[in-house]
């Protein structure tokens, strides 16, 4: 079989740099954007003909559209898109600006929907396709300081569900990584911002950010480099799942998320169904 191409982003540090080594040491081609490529240059050592390096602004359609077609044109299809890129938004819901809000939807969402708008077509005349979008457990389950950021893989989570029933015709699979903390530089390498206006009456918010800038980073049970190979592995499987939980602290979270919800349900299900025309 000939090599498999990947479309990758996010990939400047973190499961995505990982990813990247660990699919180039498999043999297939990678397609690597990042906001600069000067850091994934310097990590990644990769013959020319297996590794493209790209520049892609994702707030930019055109700039996606051009990656993409420069990707086509020098390995000729995309067989796996890996939506990696993001960032987060660590604080209140009330000291989140309109802004902020935005700008982390932006990246978040919308930069994710214009990737796979643009390289949607192209799977879908190949007849094939994985599309793996990297959510996480804040997709299932939100807590006090990351309201925004799990609004955001809330979408995330929505579309991807919607997408995977949308594309199954063209024979293209979709799946939701749902990693938990993990060992990276996400929460103290500029891929996690405040608010600009913080509000002081919320003292719980001010230990919860200082805990997540100061103390958990370093001790994150994730390892990138197993969740890399996860997502590899995934890729390879005949009926891969739609949802795909990564860490031990994943599981227990969304796990209790469920066992939240199914008490509401039973407790009010006589009002709930009370509200029926019979």
């Amino acid at each position: 079989m000939s090599n498999k191409t990947w479309f990758i982003t996010g990939t400047s540090q973190g499961i995505g740099l990982e990813l990247v080594k660990k699919v180039i040491a498999s043999g297939d081609n990678v397609v690597a954007t990042a906001r600069s490529i000067d850091a994934l240059n310097t990590a990644i050592q990769a013959p020319v003909g297996q590794f493209l390096p790209l520049q892609v602004d994702l707030l930019d359609e055109n700039s996606i559209a051009a990656g993409v077609e420069q990707a086509i044109a020098k390995f000729g299809q995309i067989d796996y898109l890996v939506n990696n890129a993001g960032y987060g938004l660590l604080g209140g819901v009330e000291e989140s600006s309109k802004q902020e809000v935005q700008a982390n939807f932006d990246v978040n969402v919308f930069g994710l929907l214009s990737v796979i708008r643009a390289v949607l077509p192209h799977m879908r005349k190949a007849g094939s396709g994985h599309i793996l979008n990297v959510s996480s457990v804040l997709g299932i389950i939100s807590v006090a300081g990351w309201g925004v950021y799990a609004a955001t893989k809330f979408a995330v989570e929505a579309l991807s569900e919607a997408l995977s029933q949308e594309v199954a015709p063209f024979g293209i699979k979709v799946t939701l990584i749902e990693p938990g903390y993990f060992r990276t530089g996400f929460l103290n390498n500029g891929s996690t911002v405040l608010p600009v206006n913080p509000i002081s009456e919320y003292t719980a918010l001010d230990e919860i950010k200082h805990k997540h800038i100061n103390e958990i980073p370093g001790t994150q049970l994730g390892n990138p480099e197993k969740a890399a190979e996860v997502i590899i592995a995934t890729t390879q499987l005949t009926e891969p799942p739609l949802r795909l939980l990564l860490g031990s602290d994943a599981l227990q979270y969304a796990n209790y998320k469920i066992s939240l919800m199914q008490t509401d349900f039973e407790a009010f299900k006589e009002v709930s169904a009370s509200t029926d025309f019979i």
